[in-house]
Formats: structure tokens, C-alpha cells, sequence
């Protein structure tokens, strides 16, 4: 299979060099010295107390890659609109587009039965060319769990973790699915095929909505955050109003909340992404994570008035610090 990788960073980087040494034909997108470095000497991986080197193919332009069978989006939510159009010709009559990548994917609504089928949200895709130029037949939903650093570059740290769910937005099997899922399987991952796509996307939804822009208004840990009691209790309803926005839209959580903040503590003294994003001046994923609920709660008729209150103190904390389009 051809494997396309845009986005060969922390993740990108991860799943690019594992794939890669599993034997698939892979191509990374990339730029900067982290391009040049994985020319120069390939794409070094430290897993597991050693370091793996893959040399899959390299470049910065998605045209010289050519027709994917699939093309996995590893970029952050608001890098993912600009790309749009320069991955055209990567994408073949039956290409599939993987939207690994955190918060709520454009095409959510897809087939989604019920009055709000298809409804295109203006928090993660305000123009609709993303619903235009990635259609979301071609997607298949992607939760990630692992993390990792590029600790320099052409190398790629694996911290901890190593399963990515898999799903067709309509919940059923398919062929493009079960055949991605043995690629990541022979690759070393977990990479189970989920019928309920969107239940999975919102439990990890719960930690990033909560803990990211808290940790961004707090400058405090995921450990830290937890044991507070104050903080805590912020999480804890913040959680329970984005709880109610997806119980209205037909989600079943498998876990409760207590459970939840509970893995996010066991983390421990971790930064999250977001927090990462504002120390290092880069765009904070405020919309995906946190703004698109508020929308979907206005869709349903759910008030969200924490939700609320948190997105305008973020995203102001996010323009005073250049972070926010």
C-alpha cells in the first residue's frame, strides 16, 4: 500500500518510521531542517530504550508524492485547512483521508442519522473547504493515544502508548478500514476497527476540551490540574456540560467522569499540547477542541455556560500571545 504521511512530526513521525520498517511504502510530509535532517540520515525512532532508523521517502511537496491509497493527516486542526488544497494530487479516485488528529473532525455530520446529518460546522471548517476539497466520503475517523517528541531533528521520541482506534463515520466495516487496521497491526500498534467512531472521539475529546485550556489559562500540569480541588471542579464541569451537548447527539460514554480525570492524572507532570502551543508563540487548537462543542451545543439546544466562559478567557489568552487566527 501507499502510505502518505502529511504532517511528520511527533505522531506523524511515530507512525512514518514504524510503517515504514513494517515494510509499507511510505511518504512523509514535511519541511525545515526536520526534512532536511530525515534526507540526510533517514528518520531515527527511540522506542523502547533503542534507536530504529527508516528511511521512507521524503519531501515537502505533496504533488512529487503522487496518488495515495491512503493519506494520513497528522497536522494540528488549524494547519489542516491550508494543506487542503495542495494535497490534491495525492488524492486518487479511491484514496483514503485519515483525520488522526485531535478534537472534531469536519465531517463529523456525515451520514450522522437524525436532523443534523451532514450539518457542517463553522468552528472547524468556517469557509466549508474542507467538507469541499476533502470530502468526507473519502474519511475514516482516527483516535490517537501515543505520544511522542521530536527531540531533534530527524528524531522522533516515543513516550508512551501505542494505540490508534480506527472508524468508517457510518459505523460500518469496510474494506479501506480493516486493511489500514492490519497495516498498523503489523506495524506494532493497536489499531482496532471501532463501530461507534464517534463515541471514542468525543472520551478523548473530554480530557482535551477541559484540561487543554485550563492548562493554558493556569500554566499548570495535567497532575497538578487534577488534585486541585478548584481546578478539578472546573474540569469536572466542564466535562459534564460537553457530556450533555453529546448525550444530545446520540453519544454513549463508556466511562464516567471521575474515571476520566483520572486518567489524565495518571500522566502525571505532563504540559498539555496546548499549553506547549502558548509557551512556544504557535496556534493554539482552541477551535477544534473547545469552540466546536460550544457550537454543537447551540445546534441542540444544550446551554454551555462554563464551555463558554473558559473559550472567551482562552482564546483572549491566546490573542494577547499572537496563538490565535
Amino acid at each position: 500500500m501507499r502510505i502518505c504521511i502529511y504532517g511528520a512530526g511527533a505522531i506523524g513521525g511515530l507512525l512514518g518510521a514504524k510503517l515504514a520498517l513494517s515494510g509499507e511504502d511510505v511518504t512523509l510530509i514535511a519541511r525545515g531542517p526536520h526534512l532536511a535532517a530525515m534526507k540526510d540520515k533517514g528518520l531515527r525512532l527511540r522506542i523502547d530504550g533503542q534507536e530504529l532508523t527508516a528511511r521512507p521517502a521524503v519531501t515537502d511537496d505533496p504533488a512529487k508524492a503522487g496518488p495515495q491509497d491512503y493519506v494520513l493527516i497528522t497536522l494540528k486542526a488549524p494547519s489542516v485547512a491550508p494543506i487542503a488544497a495542495a494535497m490534491q494530487p495525492m488524492l486518487g479516485p479511491k484514496t483514503a483521508v485519515v483525520t488522526a488528529m485531535n478534537g472534531i473532525p469536519w465531517w463529523y455530520f456525515h451520514g450522522l442519522p437524525g436532523p443534523h446529518g451532514n450539518h457542517q460546522l463553522k468552528s472547524v471548517d468556517p469557509d466549508g473547504s474542507l467538507w469541499r476539497l476533502i470530502p468526507p466520503e473519502r474519511c475514516i475517523g482516527c483516535v490517537v493515544y501515543p505520544a511522542a517528541s521530536v527531540v531533534e531533528p530527524g528524531v522522533v521520541k516515543h513516550e508512551y502508548g501505542n494505540r490508534f482506534m480506527l472508524g468508517e463515520p457510518d459505523g460500518g466495516s469496510s474494506e479501506r478500514v480493516e486493511l489500514l487496521s492490519q497495516a498498523l497491526t503489523a506495524a506494532g500498534f493497536k489499531a482496532p476497527v471501532r463501530p461507534r467512531i464517534r463515541d471514542d472521539i468525543w472520551v478523548k475529546l473530554w480530557g482535551n476540551l477541559s484540561f487543554n485550556p485550563v492548562s493554558a489559562l493556569t500554566q499548570a500540569t495535567l497532575v497538578k490540574i487534577a488534585i486541585d480541588p478548584g481546578t478539578r471542579d472546573v474540569i469536572r464541569r466542564m466535562m459534564e456540560e460537553s457530556e450533555r451537548v453529546a448525550n444530545a447527539l446520540g453519544v454513549k460514554f463508556g466511562i464516567d467522569v471521575e474515571t476520566r480525570i483520572g486518567w489524565a492524572a495518571d500522566v502525571g507532570e505532563h504540559k498539555t499540547s496546548m499549553l506547549q502551543d502558548l509557551e512556544l508563540g504557535r496556534p493554539m487548537e482552541i477551535d477544534a477542541l473547545l469552540g466546536v462543542v460550544a457550537e454543537m451545543g447551540d445546534l441542540v439546544g444544550v446551554d454551555t455556560p462554563l464551555l463558554d466562559a473558559i473559550l472567551a478567557l482562552v482564546i483572549q489568552r491566546a490573542r494577547e500571545a499572537g496563538c490565535y487566527r
